[in-house]
């Protein structure tokens, strides 16, 4: 989980931790680096593919369903990389994953993922709750809570295991060394340790306004009948990741606002749970990776 892009002039760059390493995310090129365990510093990069740069990226509320696209599959091909790389094994010769499993895997993650915060809460306050009340704010609320409550366990579970806790502070190596150049200074170690482990364009603050943007979404619809309700979970998910990715893109552009600085609190807040205070190798192979996404888009404006 890290920075989500956000597309404005300057070109501001966004990436999110992987095995061992950092993907960088920039105009024309994302780049991968991961520590090899003889200590190296392995970095591959991949151009930013077509879709992800088209016209539709600049439409609102359809550009966020884009842009989760984008990561998820970007973020898997990084992730094959830098787990070759963090276990010693052959690298690929770059040659892209299957589409077919590509597919597989990202349908099978995003099927887990509606199923354990979407429609689990939902089946939970139907058996818990709906049976004591005919109110339907009062159950979308209920199930709104829940879905909280398991997606803040889930990261307090996750973040006990050791190869976790070291995602999570490349996560804040990551965010740091965004940070850094969004300040333009040189990309060095002591420049990047100036600057805090949260960002305010963060994944992890972008699922926290998923989750309260649903909330809202479900409340409008009322509460049909189960089946019904099930299906809204799926179907419109879409247009909630296409509404919070606005929020998050307003927040991150208006900084300087104390209102809009008061809003972004919690997501700031709860990144305390998915980074960890990261030692100079880390922020080391951050570095390289934003340096190689910079180099690449230099040179891809040169020659155009």
């Amino acid at each position: 989980m890290g920075a989500t892009h956000v597309a404005q002039q300057p070109f501001v760059y966004g990436g999110q931790a992987v095995v061992e390493g950092v993907m960088i995310r920039g105009r024309t090129t994302y780049a991968c680096s991961a520590r090899h365990p003889d200590g190296d510093i392995r970095t591959r990069s991949w151009p930013v593919p077509p879709w992800a740069t088209s016209r539709w990226r600049r439409i609102p509320f359809v550009r966020g369903t884009l842009v989760l696209s984008e990561t998820m599959v970007m973020g898997m091909r990084a992730l094959t990389y830098s787990a070759q790389v963090a276990a010693g094994e052959d690298e690929d010769d770059g040659e892209p994953i299957p589409k077919w499993m590509l597919a597989a895997t990202l349908t099978f993650s995003l099927g887990l993922a509606v199923l354990l915060f979407f429609v689990t809460p939902l089946l939970l306050t139907h058996t818990l709750v709906d049976r004591f009340t005919d109110s339907s704010v009062l159950s979308n609320t209920a199930e709104g809570v829940l879905r909280l409550a398991i997606f803040f366990l889930y990261l307090l579970a996750i973040g006990l295991m050791p190869s976790i806790r070291r995602v999570f502070a490349y996560h804040a190596a990551e965010h740091m060394t965004v940070h850094a150049n969004e300040h333009a200074l040189p990309l060095e170690t002591s420049n990047v340790r100036k600057f805090p482990a949260a960002h305010p364009r963060c994944g992890t603050a972008f699922l926290l306004t998923v989750m309260i943007v649903a909330i809202i979404v479900f409340a409008m619809l009322g509460t049909p009948d189960l089946p019904l309700r099930i299906l809204s979970r799926i179907v419109l998910l879409p247009v909630i990741a296409g509404i919070a990715y606005e929020v998050i893109r307003y927040t991150a552009a208006h900084e300087d606002n104390a209102l809009v600085r008061a809003l972004a609190v919690p997501g700031l807040a709860l990144q305390k749970l998915t980074t960890r205070p990261p030692d100079d190798d880390q922020i080391e192979v951050a570095i390289s990776a934003m340096s190689t996404a910079i180099a690449a888009d230099a040179r891809a404006a040169a020659s155009a």
